[in-house]
């Protein structure tokens, strides 16, 4: 096998979940109306809840930078992580994703390949919702979507390669809807998706240690200092352990001679 061979299986997989995505635009529809109530609306709410001015756009500003939108743009992307994983087991079930892993590839470098189109679309619909966002005068410093861009590769590569974990447990579709609301819900609330940490820990101890080991909460705050231009050490580090962890299972499960594919097979 030579380089370009792996080249073209990546541009064509990448090429494949674009077109799907771009044609499919109740998904495009719905990514987006998700994040946008919860900007609107919850972010309306708050303002209330702290006393703050409901003007903008300093208020709103201040809120959007510091609580509301690393959360949401965390959220558009463990969604997408989530809905591709949902893709994954949709093939899976109609043969596509078997015909593509007899591809004479290594099947961890097509688990990949997978991952990183998931991970395409996710940055793509973030940064429609940010350019929706700043017309409703929430317009954080230009530097700050440059730096974001490198920060949404890996929080997406993360929270896809946990989304592909899932699908190489999940045995049909139907049981899909019960294990991404039980993945994605407690690890967007039990998170700093809409609250600093110290806030929670004021509250509660216990739901603290929960949001400080959660990985979604790292691939927040890393967006969230993204957003200012600067650099969270450390929640880079958890993210990039989380997803190396995540995705070495991943593969694993994915392998017919040692993963859940046995046992799939078996039955």
């Amino acid at each position: 096998m030579i380089i370009v061979h792996f080249w073209r299986v990546m541009v064509g997989i990448i090429s494949r979940e674009l077109l799907r995505f771009l044609k499919q635009k109740e998904r495009f529809i719905s990514a987006l109306v998700r994040p946008l109530i919860w900007l609107f609306v919850f972010a309306t709410g708050f303002r209330a809840a702290l006393g703050l001015a409901i003007t903008p756009p300093y208020e709103t500003y201040i809120l959007y930078e510091v609580y509301i939108a690393p959360g949401l743009v965390g959220m558009i992307q463990l969604f997408n992580g989530m809905q591709s994983s949902l893709s994954m087991v949709y093939d899976r079930e109609m043969g596509s994703m078997r015909i593509l892993m007899v591809c004479p590839l290594p099947r961890w470098f097509l688990l990949i390949c997978k991952l990183i189109a998931g991970t395409v679309v996710s940055i793509l619909q973030v940064y429609v919702f940010l350019a929706i966002a700043w017309s409703y005068d929430i317009q954080p410093p230009t530097i700050g979507y440059v730096y974001l861009f490198p920060v949404l590769i890996l929080s997406g590569l993360m929270l896809g390669a946990l989304g592909l974990l899932l699908s190489s447990f999940i045995k049909q579709l139907e049981n899909f809807a019960g294990v991404m609301n039980f993945v994605i819900f407690p690890m967007f609330f039990m998170s700093t998706a809409l609250y600093p940490l110290w806030k929670i820990k004021e509250s509660s101890l216990f739901l603290y240690n929960l949001a400080l080991y959660n990985p979604f909460s790292q691939a927040v705050e890393l967006i969230r200092f993204a957003l200012y231009g600067q650099f969270n050490q450390y929640a880079f580090w958890v993210t990039l352990a989380a997803f190396i962890i995540f995705m070495l299972i991943a593969i694993v499960g994915y392998n017919p001679s040692k993963g859940m594919m046995v046992k799939k097979g078996g039955k």
